[in-house]
């Protein structure tokens, strides 16, 4: 599978930095005055200096809980989002949206999902499935 690429507004280069970088471990890639990229569990996240960005509205539905709209994240294999979990849980400067939790419960699509804000108010989604085969279970 080849890796996608998503370009997303930021208010501040060096707190986005510190947050993709230090809070979530992503490597940090090429980089301008204006614009940063970020290896984000294998996919490019370019983010865009865009001091007048707005925050993602909580005004989805999902499996009765409300999710903000826009938002993006990565699917992860279990051990890695255990890892994710837990190192954001231990933090006290994570802006939560749904901490770690299981939704579809006994369904098909189950998974283990936790939502958070960057600096920016950008909202992330990191997720998991029993199997990936689940992924697009309908």
């Amino acid at each position: 599978m080849t890796p996608f690429h998503l370009a997303f507004p930021v208010r501040d280069l060096d707190e986005t930095r510190a947050f993709y970088g230090e809070v979530l471990g992503c490597r940090i890639g090429r980089s301008s005055d204006t614009w940063v990229d970020f290896d984000l569990y294998g996919h490019q996240m370019s983010a865009h200096l865009r001091p007048t960005v707005a925050s993602a509205q909580r005004d989805g539905a999902v499996d009765g809980i409300v999710v903000p709209i826009p938002h993006f994240g990565a699917v992860l294999l279990m051990d890695e989002w255990e890892k994710l979990a837990a190192r954001l849980e231990a933090r006290d400067d994570i802006d939560w949206l749904e901490r770690p939790m299981v939704r579809f419960k006994g369904q098909p699509g189950e998974q283990a999902t936790l939502f958070i804000r960057d600096p920016s108010g950008n909202a992330l989604e990191f997720k998991v499935f029993r199997s990936l085969e689940q992924v697009f279970a309908h």
